[in-house]
């Protein structure tokens, strides 16, 4: 099996996964990949996650024309920031799941770092994730503000619109955003409570230990 047909079954294989489980609905979400030689893979553009074929997944070459497949997600350029800015990112994954959604609405939300510090997963696979204010659908300022960031986050959260992971593999990627997803719906379920966070010194220690961006 090729590389390339490899990846689009992953693809295929984890974008169904999430739809599934209610990650994602309807037409929303993307996942693209890097190909070791520069390509990138991306699902296509208004088409359920749940019901992807391998054949149509879209191949964009190094500056992100389509080579071959359908048209792409017209989240692209969101995806190619992470790319730009990042050298060690090999997968990007962005969802409208309902929990993180939901917390880039809250006013108590930190906009450097939405996620409150209750599991060290939730730093370790994340480090800090950063909320980007509100774009229309498929707007190009998305991609500026993640350009912004100058590679600083692996992790964005857009308000009233969803996450974006960028990981070191599709695999990466996918687990990050699930635990971001799982955080989310941690920090809402605690509120009010004054649950017990990880201290300063636990953040540190985990972000020594794991070479965290933080």
């Amino acid at each position: 099996m090729t590389e390339i047909t490899k990846l689009r079954e992953d693809i295929c294989v984890l974008a169904k996964s999430m739809f599934d489980r209610g990650l994602t609905c309807g037409s929303s979400g993307n996942i693209s990949a890097r190909l070791s030689d520069g390509t990138v893979l991306v699902t296509p553009t208004g088409r359920a996650m749940g019901f992807l074929d391998p054949a149509q997944i879209s191949h964009l070459d190094q500056d992100f024309n389509l080579l071959s497949g359908d048209p792409p997600t017209k989240e692209t350029p969101l995806h190619a920031a992470f790319y730009e800015t990042r050298s060690r990112t090999g997968a990007v994954v962005h969802l409208h799941s309902t929990h993180a959604v939901a917390l880039s609405m809250l006013p108590e939300t930190d906009p450097d770092n939405v996620l409150p510090p209750l599991t060290p997963y939730t730093i370790m696979r994340l480090g800090k994730v950063q909320l980007l204010p509100f774009f229309l659908p498929g707007d190009p300022g998305m991609r500026d503000a993640v350009r912004g960031l100058a590679g600083k986050r692996s992790a964005v959260l857009l308000a009233n619109h969803g996450p974006v992971v960028a990981g070191k593999d599709i695999w990466a990627a996918a687990f990050a955003m699930e635990e971001l997803e799982e955080a989310a719906k941690l920090a809402i379920l605690t509120r009010g409570m004054d649950p017990a966070r990880l201290t300063a010194a636990h953040i540190q220690a985990i972000v020594k230990k794991f070479d965290v961006d933080w």
